[in-house]
């Protein structure tokens, strides 16, 4: 059936809140979810450290210290018990020694008390904030090259003890980090992996967790961050025309009309990762509350996790979800970290865990971001997927090392631009989808909201307003302005909100269902672009707020 048109910028229902089009966004990824648009305008490298110069050796002593060095005298009527102490005592080089063991004892005193109180299970993991000198320059690419064909190898669950021969190894020489090179801090938990803030600064990012997610907190955060029962009914529709296309063996497939027997619905997409499909359509399962073990959907989260489960390659250096991509990796490990952590399911914690260490050992050691295969040069659309699965992890209380939260910050240095407020892809040329990407990552590794590049960089969203053509984009810009809240959102939420209930299908076999072609939607199909508007959609709760809520709260 033909599907309803999108409403148009002066289209009756939306006349009162209109949403100002977007240039047309060129550029993108070559296998990742769409929405990588190139947009000109001006960058700045980051600042190179100034060297260290070495200290100057230290001097002879003065001929007139000789004798401050001179053993004491020791009258030879007394027996050794009886020696003159004091002059032993307030000799130079005994006072130097006693003077220098209590400096020591007491900086040895003071961080064993910081590791002891790093050890409490409620430490936030790393935010850190590096920078990166002169990175190499490196070629954009012209568009994403979505049709990738998977290996196929044998993968049992829970069995799974197949090594992955194809995957390269990564290089950590000099300019790199490897782990035998020490640690710069554990994972989350486990000790400290940034300076204790003990008076955490009013605007610091403290929020960010899955509280919002029960029925309880849902209802109650809706109408106060800007829903309405207009937009929770369109999450409801978009959650069952998904469950309708959930393949019988628990997954789902870009083409979303393959295997199915019955009924045909337009605009399928064409990428081959099906661990990349069905973590895409379990995620907005997850972000309205719905696990397998409990909500209405029970059986369909249930079957999309035993997929997921069963197509996990074991590597030496984690389980692989690729199927080709490292964008189903990282869209595999955000559903698996936050499965586990809103159920506490140990079956899920291995498998979990197994994902984030893959996705660190992926990490380009040099340039510190990810793409489609491990070890390679990154850019920001992959990267954006891998860091906030990392945060998944965090959230799920899993191991995640502070050396690729440091790393991944130097690559958001080396494609920044207006000192942190635009984002490039593999460059600082500015784009708006990268901008949008780069400034909720900027959120989530630490920065303040007093930081400048990230109070001009929400600017300059505001003023580019929601896209009518491309949801990669509104899905990270939405992210950023709800943190952000102020007038910003008041401005921003009600234009994408009123926008996708309008846009929503309500025809035939795609009732409840997105189509948007804009972003490389076309390659994603239906299943991708009714995913991300219903993810969108659940922005007053799926995330708590960073800089209102303490992260992690009831």
């Amino acid at each position: 059936m033909a599907e309803r048109p999108s409403a148009p910028l002066d289209a009756p229902e939306l006349a009162d809140d209109p949403i100002r089009s977007l240039d047309a966004d060129a550029g993108g990824d070559a296998s990742g979810p769409p929405g990588d648009p190139e947009d000109s305008g001006p960058g700045h490298g980051p600042t190179a450290s100034q060297p260290v110069l070495p200290l100057s050796p230290t001097p002879p002593p003065k001929p007139s210290d000789a004798a401050d060095l001179a053993p004491p005298v020791v009258d030879a009527e007394t027996s050794d018990g009886d020696r003159d102490w004091g002059v032993w005592l307030f000799r130079r080089g005994t006072m130097s020694c006693l003077v220098s063991c209590v400096l020591h004892g007491s900086v040895l005193l003071i961080l064993g008390l910081v590791v002891v109180v790093g050890l409490r299970p409620e430490s936030p993991g790393a935010s850190l904030v590096a920078s990166m000198a002169n990175p190499d320059a490196i070629e954009p690419i012209d568009g994403p090259e979505w049709e990738i064909q998977p290996s196929e190898p044998q993968r049992v669950l829970g069995e799974a003890v197949v090594m992955d021969e194809r995957l390269p190894d990564v290089d950590v020489s000099p300019g790199g980090q490897s782990e035998s090179a020490g640690p710069l801090g554990s994972g989350f938990g486990l000790e400290p992996s940034r300076p204790i803030e003990w008076f955490p600064a009013p605007d610091a990012p403290t929020g960010g967790g899955l509280a919002g997610r029960s029925r309880e907190a849902r209802a109650r955060l809706v109408p106060d961050a800007g829903g309405t029962p207009g937009s929770e009914a369109a999450v409801e529709r978009g959650l069952r025309w998904l469950a309708a296309y959930q393949r019988p063996d628990g997954s789902w497939n870009f083409d979303h009309n393959k295997g199915r027997r019955s009924g045909f619905c337009p605009n399928p997409g064409t990428v081959a990762s099906t661990t990349g499909a069905t973590a895409i359509a379990l995620a907005p399962f997850l972000g309205a509350g719905y696990t397998h073990q409990e909500g209405e959907y029970q059986e369909t989260v249930r079957k999309g996790l035993y997929y997921l489960a069963s197509r996990g390659l074991v590597t030496p250096h984690g389980v692989d979800f690729q199927e080709g991509t490292m964008y189903a990796q990282g869209l595999s490990a955000i559903v698996l970290c936050e499965a586990y952590a809103m159920t506490e399911d140990q079956g899920l914690k291995e498998i979990a865990q197994g994902a984030l260490d893959f996705i660190e050992y992926a990490q380009d050691k040099r340039g510190g971001g990810w793409r489609y295969t491990p070890g390679e040069p990154g850019d920001t659309t992959v990267t954006g997927w891998q860091l906030m699965a990392l945060k998944s992890g965090q959230m799920a209380y899993l191991r995640v090392r502070s050396p690729s939260i440091a790393l991944a910050c130097e690559f958001l240095d080396s494609v920044s631009s207006e000192y942190g407020a635009q984002y490039g892809y593999m460059d600082t040329k500015p784009r708006r989808t990268t901008t949008a990407i780069g400034l909720l990552l900027r959120m989530y590794t630490g920065w303040r909201r007093s930081n400048p590049g990230l109070r001009f960089g929400v600017q300059y969203l505001s003023e580019w307003g929601p896209s009518e053509d491309n949801m990669y984009y509104n899905y990270y810009g939405t992210q950023v302005l709800r943190h952000w809240g102020g007038q910003e959102w008041e401005q921003w939420n009600p234009k994408i909100r009123d926008y996708l209930i309008a846009t929503q299908s309500n025809r035939g076999h795609e009732a409840g269902s997105w189509y948007f072609s804009g972003g490389r939607g076309d390659t994603g199909g239906r299943l991708y672009n009714t995913a991300m508007a219903v993810m969108t959609l659940e922005v007053y709760y799926r995330y708590m707020p960073l800089y209102q809520q303490k992260a992690f709260g009831n």
